[in-house]
């Protein structure tokens, strides 16, 4: 039996059947973007922890920093004796962010837990209880993350009921026949039908949507948004889990916006590989919530923190935002190429910088998914050494979160692998 089946069955006698995995092959080690499994064979990965390793497995200035703290202490937590790597971090983060006017941020663990948090600074600064989030969208697992997620399965099948006064408006994507008008008239019959617009804390919005499919907003739709929550004193919530730290080409997705957010969440990349996330946002807004008010036992870990300004350092020293939208490039063009062939069922091409994402369709049709196809294929790729990933409204989108720091011989093996597999899903010879 191989090692990969042995942890199988040990998996399935003492995990909770609801933790899904993407294959059955367990990792152990990992360098870049490629990542051993436990039968010894190696993969070029396409999924990045779900977007978490935008530097790389392993980067040597994440590893440095993550040495150089577990020689200090590794844990003291903030709220009882407080340390200068998560001032410093707060410090980068909030000249970095695209805030208008002074920023202050706070860490805490995971991407619900910032999500969360962002909506508790709202309704403290707002005095209001409402928001408004929109179809497609996932932001996390927790009850709150559930409620605002704009996706039913698997995510909050079975979980209900959820927190009350939150909200859901479509969000527009031509490509499936939702125009931003659609998406704006919404947000009206909402405060006609639903919620008045002065109860309305925020809306909250991906800018580009990850689970959702890696939908990018329009512009248009982003500066109507902002003019609404202008307009009736609603804050708008950027929720840049996946989308922050280079992978769309520049550090925040909502740097190609005329329009800036009062709140962002980070997570994901932020770490570098361990569990970091954080709020930053306009301070005036930030300062609502009284002492005490925020914080968690974990939030801000110091070997996290010290992973976390690395992070920064190799995005600015190897110049990770150019290379971001060099991949994207090459990506695009070489699944438009694929695209051409109107028998590999490839549909509308999508995304910003790296953040690179293609639908699978029937066939010779106009945008018709085909998530059995979807999931032939991630199953084909990792068999030929290509771990991908699947998202998506309809589970028929195949995303790409590959390091930013993949070599270029390593990215064309890839693609190389992804062109294999989809002739194998497709029985194309």
């Amino acid at each position: 039996m191989s090692k990969n089946a042995d942890l199988q069955q040990r998996r399935e006698a003492a995990v909770a059947r609801g933790i899904g995995h993407a294959t059955q092959r367990y990792a152990v080690r990992a360098l870049n973007a490629e990542i051993w499994d436990a039968d010894g064979k190696r993969y070029i990965d396409f999924a990045g922890g779900i977007g978490v390793l935008n530097t790389g497995h392993r980067h040597p200035k994440v590893m440095a920093a993550i040495q150089k703290q577990l020689e200090g202490f590794i844990h003291s937590c903030v709220q009882v004796m407080p340390y200068e790597p998560y001032i410093e971090l707060a410090e980068k983060l909030n000249s970095k962010a695209p805030i208008h006017g002074k920023a202050k941020s706070f860490f805490v663990s995971t991407g619900a837990e910032a999500v969360e948090n962002a909506v508790k600074i709202a309704r403290a600064h707002t005095k209001r209880p409402g928001v408004i989030a929109f179809s497609g969208g996932f932001h996390g697992r927790t009850m709150l993350g559930m409620a605002l997620t704009g996706k039913v399965v698997p995510y909050k099948t079975g979980f209900g009921p959820f927190p009350s006064d939150i909200y859901h408006a479509r969000f527009p994507h031509s490509y499936h026949g939702v125009s931003v008008q659609d998406a704006l008239d919404d947000i009206a019959h909402l405060f006609k039908y639903d919620i008045e617009a002065s109860r309305v804390a925020a809306f909250i919005i991906e800018p580009v949507q990850g689970e959702g499919g890696f939908t990018v907003a329009p512009p248009d739709f982003m500066s109507a948004l902002k003019k609404l929550c202008d307009e009736h004193g609603i804050l708008l919530i950027a929720d840049e889990v996946q989308s922050g730290f280079a992978r769309t080409g520049k550090l925040f997705a909502m740097e190609h916006y005329d329009v800036q957010a009062d709140i962002i969440t980070v997570a994901k990349s932020i770490g570098g590989g361990l569990p970091l996330a954080g709020v930053v946002g306009r301070a005036e807004v930030m300062d609502a919530p009284a002492v005490g008010g925020l914080g968690g036992t974990y939030g801000g870990n110091p070997v996290a923190c010290a992973a976390a300004l690395a992070v920064f350092e190799a995005i600015e020293s190897e110049n990770l935002l150019q290379r971001s939208q060099i991949i994207g490039e090459r990506v695009r063009s070489f699944v438009a190429g694929l695209q051409k062939d109107p028998h590999k069922g490839i549909g509308e091409i999508r995304g910003l910088g790296g953040m690179v994402a293609f639908e699978m369709i029937k066939p010779e049709s106009f945008n018709t998914p085909d998530p059995d196809a979807t999931k032939v294929l991630t199953s084909h790729a990792a068999e030929l050494g290509l771990i991908l990933l699947s998202c998506g409204v309809y589970a028929n989108t195949i995303r790409v979160l590959v390091p930013l720091t993949v070599e270029d011989e390593i990215l064309e093996q890839a693609l190389v692998m992804l062109s294999d597999a989809l002739r194998l899903t497709r029985g194309i010879n």
